[in-house]
């Protein structure tokens, strides 16, 4: 069907002007003042800011940890992620240790197809990557998969060492793919780790104090200099610390291709929420771990001047009840991870915007454009122009509402708790539409289980040679 947009205030990342935008089928086809065109359906826009659908780079879907998955699949999260303005995500499928991560990649595509509401893609989690299966790498990247993510924690589940690391890196480089690292020094933090519990510090507040920025901070210059080795780019997931920020910052003024994700639980939450009643801190353990508050504003700064390029979620909730509850006891068996994905618009429009830390064009920037420019969809997504994807949100500037588990409004993910219960937030979507198709509308689903696509990535580009 085709959609006008009438009187909306369009703002991307580089634009910000009152125009009508017409959609045709699953592409913008027009935009200008008072076009003259009969469309199928009318939405008036006055007062409202026209936006591209947010992409979240960062997700887990149905992931295993611990015993468990995360409480969301497919279908539940992506519905969610829609309620939220996010039109776009870009999950980890993973890849098992001795097997194949072209089969890990089957699985994943078993996970999602048929169930998601909206556009998917995926980056590959490497376990393991043996000299004779590095060719797989370049199969992912002609799937459309064309970034990988290791891991310098998790000893014995997700950790990579250094060998393997640069093994796989020069591989990405080759390739013209990207490289993203989980980056804090696993193998120290679980010495910490062992000790703590041998001293019977088991509450939940330990799962930070057992986690130092220090290790963040060497886990990321560490992944940074392999990658400058290897000659690939390296993009930094959910940094957390000013000590981390600051490796990423002096290898961005040497020139290195060294880019990085915050969170909305950096900017906005601190170790505090630890100190919760009872077992209730269980519901921010996730990793990197909350850090002191002053981290914040360093991070914001680190947004505001290009240091952080995007703003990622890394949804991965686990529910309350028999789920966190795994870690009673020990917090080191606590499921790590928390919601966010439906949130993350109206908190970063909140605490950026409305809190006169970020223009709206750079709010577009980090929510949609950026991670679109970095991971290979771009133009397609990540912008309003004519060819585009019909990924578009109408977004209301000055609805307000209070984040509440309790609040069908705010809370359509699979989890019994919200990590940002009790924040007000000053805008939110009104109008979703992915790929030409409403698919919510005034709080109302108007989508079903499959919408979605799956999106075959192009390369980042041989950059460095």
């Amino acid at each position: 069907m085709s959609i006008l947009i009438k009187n909306g205030r369009v703002v991307t990342a580089v634009d910000d002007y009152y125009a009508d935008v017409f959609l045709d089928g699953e592409t913008i086809a027009m935009i200008g003042k008072d076009l003259p065109v009969q469309a199928d359906r009318v939405i008036d826009a006055a007062g409202k800011l026209v936006i591209p659908g947010g992409i979240d780079p960062h997700t887990h879907m149905e992931m295993p940890f611990g015993g468990t998955f995360s409480a969301d699949d497919f279908e539940t999260g992506t519905r969610a992620a829609a309620f939220g303005g996010t039109t776009s995500i870009i999950d980890f499928a993973i890849q098992s240790k001795g097997k194949s991560s072209l089969e890990g990649l089957e699985t994943w595509h078993a996970k999602a197809e048929g169930k998601c509401a909206i556009d998917y893609g995926f980056h590959m989690i490497l376990t393991d990557m043996p000299q004779e299966r590095l060719k797989e790498m370049s199969r992912l990247a002609d799937e459309g998969v064309t970034s990988y993510k290791m891991f310098m924690a998790y000893p014995g589940v997700f950790y990579a060492d250094d060998g393997m690391i640069f093994r796989a890196m020069r591989k990405a480089g080759e390739d013209g793919t990207m490289v993203c690292m989980h980056a804090e020094n696993g193998i120290v933090i679980d010495e910490i780790v062992k000790s703590a519990l041998a001293e019977g510090k088991t509450g939940p507040k330990w799962h930070a104090l057992t986690r130092p920025t220090r290790m963040e901070g060497e886990g990321v210059h560490r992944a940074i200099a392999i990658a400058e080795v290897a000659k690939v780019p390296v993009y930094i997931v959910h940094l957390s610390s000013a000590d981390a920020l600051h490796e990423v910052r002096i290898a961005r003024d040497r020139g290195v291709h060294a880019f990085a994700e915050t969170c909305p639980q950096y900017l906005l939450l601190d170790e505090t929420s630890y100190d919760a009643p009872g077992f209730e801190g269980a519901k921010y353990v996730m990793t990197p771990a909350l850090r002191e508050k002053w981290n914040q504003e360093e991070l914001w700064k680190g947004l505001q001047f290009g240091d952080l390029q995007t703003i990622a979620t890394d949804h991965c909730p686990f529910c309350f009840k028999e789920q966190k509850e795994l870690g009673h006891g020990d917090f080191s068996k606590i499921p790590n991870g928390a919601p966010g994905v439906e949130n993350r618009m109206s908190l970063i429009y909140t605490a950026g915007v409305v809190g006169g830390r970020l223009s709206l064009n750079k709010f577009v920037e980090l929510t949609s454009t950026a991670a679109a420019k970095t991971f290979g969809l771009f133009p397609r997504k990540g912008t309003i122009a004519v060819g585009s994807d019909a990924d578009i949100v109408v977004f209301d500037p000055e609805r307000r509402e209070t984040i509440s588990v309790h609040n069908p409004h705010t809370h359509h993910m699979a989890v019994d708790y919200n990590t940002f219960e009790g924040f007000e937030v000053q805008g939110h979507p009104e109008t979703v539409i992915s790929r030409g198709k409403v698919v919510v509308d005034s709080g109302q689903y108007l989508g079903r289980k499959g919408d979605g696509r799956f999106i075959r990535r192009s390369r980042y580009g041989n950059l460095l040679r």
